[in-house]
């Protein structure tokens, strides 16, 4: 079974987006993953679709109703639909390679893409949303979250890159940096290639990236080193 997104969004144009070119678009196009974009609007209220209203208690901004956005999930995911439904959100789980890495491996996922204020906090409650941050910084709404979400699962679906070794050797796969990469030309601005690399000893060069590896996760993230 295909790896299947469902995004319900006030901008469902924005889809695909950059998913539609590259590894993601590739696999899109060979049915390797699927994407529907659904617009909330369709939920909306009256002859306006009114979506928002203001907050309860007062203060800036608009919220997303509970009302319109629970029938939105409603009928993009119904009671059987083994898929996480996830909400973009500051406030929600880190997005790490592990859990991206986790929700690969699943059947897919439904992404809640919140604008304004925020979103009614009973329908977080009500529909099982599991809130997830991409950082520590607020978008202008959870679409181009989003699709960091889907582009961090889906080059991980087998098929999408060249060599499963890609995917196993890079950044936070083990809590480390990757360590630098060099191609042709041998030497460029009288920077060369390191001569570990070009020795042909493969116990050498392992050896050598492993601890650049560490070097520079040290210098730049020792935080993952505590973990």
């Amino acid at each position: 079974m295909s790896f299947s997104a469902t995004i319900l969004t006030l901008y469902p144009e924005m889809f695909p987006g950059p998913l539609g070119i590259s590894l993601a678009g590739d696999a899109l196009s060979r049915g390797v993953w699927s994407l529907e974009a659904r617009n909330i609007r369709d939920h909306g209220l009256g002859r306006h679709r009114t979506v928002d209203d203001t907050p309860a208690g007062g203060g800036p901004g608009m919220v997303l109703r509970c009302d319109v956005l629970g029938a939105a999930i409603d009928a993009a995911a119904p009671t059987d639909d083994p898929r996480p439904k996830l909400l973009m959100s500051p406030r929600g789980r880190p997005l790490t390679q592990s859990y991206a890495r986790e929700l690969a491996a699943g059947p897919g996922v439904i992404i809640v893409c919140g604008r304004f204020e925020g979103v009614d906090e009973r329908v977080i409650e009500a529909r099982g949303l599991t809130e997830v941050s991409i950082g520590d910084y607020v978008l202008s709404g959870g679409e181009m979250a989003a699709m960091i979400v889907l582009d961090a699962c889906v080059r991980l679906l087998p098929g999408v890159m060249g060599k499963e070794a890609s995917g196993t050797e890079e950044s936070f796969e083990t809590s480390r940096l990757e360590y630098p990469h060099y191609t042709r030309p041998r030497e460029w601005e009288g920077r060369t290639i390191p001569d570990v690399l070009l020795n042909g000893n493969h116990a050498h060069i392992e050896r050598w990236r492993r601890e650049e590896s560490e070097r520079i996760t040290r210098e730049r993230r020792p935080d993952l080193l505590e973990r």
